[in-house]
């Protein structure tokens, strides 16, 4: 399994509505992407100063899928919408065997 983990620090001018309309993209593509195992994501709660604004993670059966993944139309509106929103993005991903996926 591979775990895909993204954090976003947002620029100045985005807003809870920029934010809502980042967040109703994600959330429709584990509908649209099969590849997608787990997928959960949201709004940093603390605020502290070296927080991002917002954090993603989800999981995949191998780098294979991943990659399929990062290469989907769906996938590439989401990472358009987040090159405009975004000051920072960074991104790490992992092997994990000890993950057990939701039903």
């Amino acid at each position: 399994m591979i775990q895909h983990v993204v954090l976003m620090k947002f620029k100045q001018d985005v807003d809870d509505a920029d934010a809502d309309a980042l967040a109703a993209l994600l959330d429709d593509l584990p509908n649209t992407i099969i590849e997608i195992i787990a997928y959960e994501f949201g709004r940093d709660v603390v605020r502290s100063p070296r927080s991002y604004d917002f954090g993603l993670v989800s999981l995949f059966a191998n780098l294979e899928a991943l990659d399929r993944y990062r290469r989907h139309p769906a996938h590439l509106v989401v990472v358009e919408k987040l090159t405009a929103m975004c000051d920072d993005i960074i991104a790490v991903d992992f092997e994990s065997s000890d993950v057990t996926p939701r039903p």
